[in-house]
C-alpha cells in the first residue's frame, strides 16, 4: 500500500517512530537497530514501509533500506514468522547477515533474535535457502560501498567464494573474505590470493 514515507521525524519511542508528512503523523514500528541510526527530532527521514492489515489493526513496519524491507517480506513468508518476529530478527541482524546465516545454515545466529527458537530458525533456513544467494549479498555490499557492479565483476566474486568454499572454508567466512577485498580490475586468481590473506 505505502511504499515509503518521507517526512519529519516527530517522535521516537522504544520500537515505534512517528513521521509527520502532509499534516498527518504516521506511527511506524521499526527494528531496534533503526533507532540508533535516526536523525534528530524535526529532521527529514525516508522510511521504506510494509503495511500489515489484520482484522483488528492496520500497522506500518519501517526500514531504512530497501534491502532490509525486502528481507522482511521474505521472512514473514516463513510459517511461524509473523510481522513482530520478522521485526525482532531485523533488530539483531541486517539483511546481509540474515543471508549469510541462511547460506551457511547458521541457525544459532538467527535464534539470537528475541522470541525466535531453534526450530523457527531452522525453518527460516529451510524456506529461504532457495530464495537468497551469495551473489545478492555481494551485490548489496558493493552497492553500499557505492561501487558500480558489473555482471562480470559480480561473477568473479561469486567464483572466488565458490573456490574458497571448495577449499574447505565456511561459506560465511568465504563471503566475508571476498567482500573485504577491493576487487576492481582483478581476475579470479588475484581475488582469491587477496581474500586468503583475510582468512589468516
Amino acid at each position: 500500500m505505502i511504499a515509503y514515507l518521507i517526512g519529519k521525524l516527530a517522535d521516537v519511542e522504544t520500537d515505534t517512530i512517528v513521521i509527520e508528512t502532509g499534516h498527518i503523523g504516521y506511527n511506524v514500528k521499526v527494528p531496534s537497530s533503526v533507532i540508533s541510526q535516526l536523525p534528530g527530532i524535526g529532521e527529514e527521514i525516508k522510511i521504506y514501509t510494509y503495511t500489515s492489515v489484520r482484522e483488528d489493526a492496520i500497522s506500518l513496519f519501517g526500514f531504512l533500506t530497501k534491502d532490509d524491507l525486502m528481507m522482511y517480506k521474505l521472512l514473514i513468508t516463513v510459517n511461524g514468522v509473523g510481522p513482530k518476529a520478522g521485526l525482532a530478527i531485523l533488530s539483531v541482524m541486517d539483511a546481509d547477515s540474515i543471508r549469510l546465516a541462511v547460506l551457511s545454515q547458521d541457525a544459532k545466529a538467527i535464534s539470537k533474535a528475541p522470541g525466535i527458537g531453534a526450530k523457527t530458525a531452522q525453518r527460516i533456513i529451510l524456506d529461504l535457502k532457495d530464495k537468497v544467494s551469495m551473489e545478492d549479498t555481494l551485490i548489496t555490499q558493493q552497492s553500499k560501498a557505492a561501487q558500480a557492479v558489473s555482471a562480470g565483476g559480480s561473477q568473479i566474486r561469486t567464483e572466488a567464494v565458490e573456490a574458497l568454499t571448495a577449499l574447505g572454508y565456511a561459506p560465511s567466512d568465504a563471503l566475508r573474505a571476498v567482500k573485504a577485498v577491493e576487487a576492481e580490475d582483478m581476475n579470479v586468481e588475484e581475488l582469491l590470493k587477496a581474500a586468503l590473506k583475510h582468512l589468516f
